[in-house]
């Protein structure tokens, strides 16, 4: 499915200095004439308005930054030009994105690379045309600080959270179909009735009302204690006046938090006094929304470390330990310029893939270094470490440390019970504890919150320890395997309505219980009742998969559609073909090792499955159409 149009009317880049051009774009969200994936697609030529460089000189260049690709031989320049442009589109973290194709003719080379954002990656593959250039005229190109920007493009796109990316990778790993739901906002995983659609971590089994219930923390935390699980002593007070007083009865240190919040935004921990207890006021005040009523916490501060439990379909699967962002000194840099120093490392560099992100600096930052009688300016001694801000805040530069194998089997059990009240598939319960290793029956151990929505990310790459597959764990909820997400879906090359209708027809006399989508070019249905078509035709298709009672599709998908649109989806179950085109043959390539494949040219068919051909000729007057019929029955 294309989602948007690149095309060039002309070619717009080439400078009268240029040895290559680049023209021609279309990026293709799915299976293509040139890759059974995403990707965008293009032309690559030699203007000829002067000679490039040996292709040797290139290669050299380009294994200079990526010494790997040497291992490789390139046969042309649209050979390390496609290459380098699956390495560059990696961006340097990581992305899931290796294949690529180059098809030569006489003019150009068309140059398919895999692709999953078309706006980033066409500013990839211009990215690689200017390094090109800048091999050719022997100059350098700030090849490390565009990276970065497209890094942010990448980013800033609904596939770019580390959350969304991290499920988006291991759905296309497994198997598992993905895609946008770009009016709902939504992702799919799965087809028809077999599908699951969600935002992140929180999906439409999740049960609003709990999810509501765990942002209402005083009425959580009141739901906790009832339960007996240990949650520390707290208030929830409406003006200043009553913070201060809540604050005297409850006994300092306290923490500070807004009723209604989430990933620590307003959250003040360790507060000392009425001074400190006046600014975390104005801090959980400024992170409340306009319309919502003032509603703040005022509860005991815990001494020890921050963790996150975090429970998947109400097991538990994961714990880290969160450290508030620091920095160490060597005698003679400012705090500032140690700051700024860390941000540059590559473990911060703060994509959907790096460990950690930049450390922030705001006023709850400079008013804890004024606490420790600090300021930004203040140079550290060698070797001495400083805290930069008493809440472990991952977002704001804070550290993650993976604590999942020391968990005291108490406090495995203690999560599994909170999770086991919620219809929740994923549950952070954040929690303060001097080590996770002893049981919270006997350690300095307490409740701070829970989420509905926990982010997984420091589970999956925590800057210390090792990775816990997460985002597995969470879809094996929905799909033991890719198998189970699917609905089967037959293809044609060519079918008429008529022909439709009777295939419809002949599955509906052994699956009358059924629902079946069906698009060809004149027309969608449901069943045999028609619906309304869309223009794009890959938006059909989509409606169809959308569709919550789906059994199965039927879909036509002829030359000028694979060309123009590609497809929506991998993989089918079974595939006719009649007399098809060298580009309506990629639908036999990509299937299922136990996919039927059924072809006809001229009065010649051939039947294959799980590596067997069986071939005959069509009888007198006999219709193809009751050679694939009598076939259906393998995908039912």
């Amino acid at each position: 499915m294309v989602q948007e149009m690149l095309n060039d009317t002309v070619r717009v880049n080439a400078r009268v200095t240029d040895v290559f051009d680049i023209y021609d774009f279309q990026h293709y969200s799915g299976p293509n004439p040139y890759l059974p994936t995403g990707a965008l697609v293009f032309k690559f030529t030699q203007t000829h308005t002067q000679q490039p460089l040996p292709l040797e000189e290139y290669i050299n260049a380009i294994c200079d930054r990526y010494p790997h690709l040497r291992e490789e031989t390139y046969d042309s320049y649209a050979e390390i030009f496609a290459r380098t442009l699956t390495e560059v589109g990696k961006l340097d973290m990581g992305l899931h994105f290796h294949q690529w194709s180059i098809d030569p003719q006489p003019h150009f080379t068309c140059i398919a690379i895999e692709s999953l954002h078309a706006r980033t990656h066409r500013a990839v593959a211009y990215l690689v045309w200017d390094w090109f250039e800048a091999i050719t005229q022997d100059k350098d190109i700030a090849l490390d600080e565009q990276i970065k920007t497209l890094q942010n493009k990448f980013r800033q796109s609904v596939y770019g959270g580390p959350t969304v990316y991290s499920l988006w990778r291991t759905a296309a790993q497994k198997g598992i179909p993905v895609f946008y739901l770009w009016d709902e906002g939504l992702v799919q995983y799965g087809y028809g009735k077999k599908q699951i659609r969600g935002v992140a971590t929180t999906f439409e089994w999740d049960s609003h009302l709990d999810s509501d219930f765990t942002t209402r923390k005083d009425d959580c935390k009141a739901f906790l204690h009832t339960l007996g699980f240990p949650v520390p002593l707290g208030e929830v007070v409406i003006s200043r006046t009553e913070a201060f007083g809540a604050a005297r009865r409850i006994g300092y240190p306290v923490a500070v938090k807004p009723v209604e919040g989430h990933k620590g935004i307003g959250v003040t921990a360790d507060v000392q006094d009425e001074e400190e207890l006046d600014f975390a006021f104005d801090k959980a005040l400024s992170a409340i929304e306009g319309d919502r009523p003032i509603r703040i916490i005022v509860e005991k501060s815990i001494k020890g470390a921050d963790f996150r439990l975090l429970c998947v379909n109400g097991r538990f699967v994961a714990a880290t330990e969160r450290r508030p962002a620091s920095v160490t000194g060597d005698g003679y840099s400012t705090i500032a310029e140690l700051i700024r120093r860390e941000n540059r490392t590559e473990a911060r560099s703060d994509t959907p893939t790096s460990p950690l992100g930049k450390i922030i600096c705001d006023e709850s930052m400079e008013n804890y270094l004024d606490e420790q009688k600090l300021s930004l300016d203040s140079v550290l001694d060698p070797k001495e470490t400083v805290y930069l801000r008493k809440v472990a805040n991952l977002s704001a530069g804070g550290l993650s440390i993976d604590a999942t194998p020391s968990v005291h089997p108490d406090n495995i059990i203690l999560a599994q019970d909170i999770a086991q009240y919620f219809r929740l598939t994923c549950l952070g319960i954040d929690v303060i504890a001097e080590d996770l290793s002893i049981s919270w029956k006997k350690g300095n151990f307490g409740i701070l919150e829970i989420n509905a929505a926990p982010g997984i990310f420091m589970h999956l790459n925590p800057a210390v320890g090792e990775s816990v597959d997460v985002p597995a764990q969470i879809l094996e909820t929905f799909f033991e395997s890719g198998t189970d997400a699917r609905i089967p879906i037959i293809t044609f090359n060519r079918i008429s309505v008529r022909e439709l209708q009777e295939t419809i027809d002949h599955i509906l006399l052994q699956r009358p219980d059924w629902v079946i989508g069906a698009v060809c070019r004149e027309g969608t249905f449901i069943n045999r009742s028609e619906k309304a078509f869309n223009s794009n035709y890959n938006t059909n298709v989509q409606s169809l998969l959308r569709h919550p009672k789906l059994d199965l599709l039927i879909a036509e998908y002829p030359e000028d559609v694979l060309e123009r649109d590609g497809m929506f989806y991998f993989g089918s179950n079974m595939v006719v073909l009649d007399n098809p085109s060298e580009t309506e043959r990629m639908l036999a390539r990509d299937v299922f090792h136990d996919s039927t494949v059924v072809m006809r040219e001229g009065e010649e068919v051939s039947i294959r499955r799980q590596g067997l051909i069986e071939q005959y000729s069509l009888g007198t007057d006999e219709p193809f159409l009751r050679v694939y019929l009598k076939e259906t029955g393998t995908v039912l």
